[in-house]
């Protein structure tokens, strides 16, 4: 059976990562969490203290920056890995996601990560999420899904998921970072967040995660056995 893109795209706290992680576990492909990786540009950025505004700091930043993904058989996740060090938990603090879209903004930025990502998913049997999958990192991606869901119900689901990490954020600033960012990530000039028009819409606001699975299960399966499957050529 051929092996196919699977492109989840959408705002912030879905449910995209969980589902697309899911997704993958099904299908036996590999998952690629997208978002991470400008996480992890952002972290690198913020340590090193590289300013957007110059070109020539962006440049020097993203040569010295290797991203990778390694499974953790403890946790049963892949985790990020910035220069030889895990900084799964770290990128996934208050403090980058208050950063990370004004970094992943830089035109420099998102041309060097569209290119890793590209590369990762050549062989194809990946699920990738992320805000450009369906638009520019794959466009020819077989199956898409736009997500999305009221900003109310992704604050709360961020806030339970930083309580898990023991961080303890007020509601209403977690709101107002993500409307920020969906501004910031909507706006932008270079691959901004938008549904590609192949894209199935799904809106997760009154939805489970295992509804969510099968939304996007279904629509791979479709795919597959009404034969369309068909790869780009090399």
């Amino acid at each position: 059976m051929k092996k196919i893109v699977v492109a989840l795209d959408g705002y912030s706290s879905c449910g995209k990562s969980t589902t697309a992680k899911l997704v993958a576990a099904e299908l036996g492909y590999a998952y690629i969490d997208t978002g991470a990786m400008y996480r992890a540009v952002t972290l690198y950025f913020l340590q090193n203290h590289v300013s957007l505004t110059n070109p020539k700091e962006v440049k020097e930043a993203l040569d010295n920056i290797e991203i990778e993904f390694h499974y953790n058989p403890k946790t049963k996740r892949n985790e990020v890995y910035l220069n030889g060090l895990n900084v799964e938990d770290e990128i996934r603090r208050m403090y980058i996601s208050n950063n990370v879209s004004e970094v992943s903004v830089v035109p420099e930025v998102r041309r060097a990560m569209v290119a890793q990502q590209q590369k990762m998913g050549r062989r194809r049997g990946v699920v990738m999420d992320g805000r450009d999958i369906g638009t520019a990192v794959f466009p020819d991606a077989e199956v898409k899904v736009f997500m999305t869901a009221d900003v109310d119900t992704r604050a709360k689901r961020r806030q339970v998921e930083l309580l898990e990490k023991k961080q303890l954020v007020n509601l209403d600033e977690i709101k107002e970072n993500l409307q920020k960012r969906d501004h910031i990530d909507s706006t932008r000039k270079e691959s901004p967040l938008r549904r590609a028009e192949d894209a199935h819409l799904l809106d997760t606001s009154h939805m489970t995660i295992d509804e969510q699975v099968e939304f996007v299960l279904e629509k791979v399966t479709s795919r597959i056995l009404r034969n369309e499957v068909t790869l780009p050529k090399n």
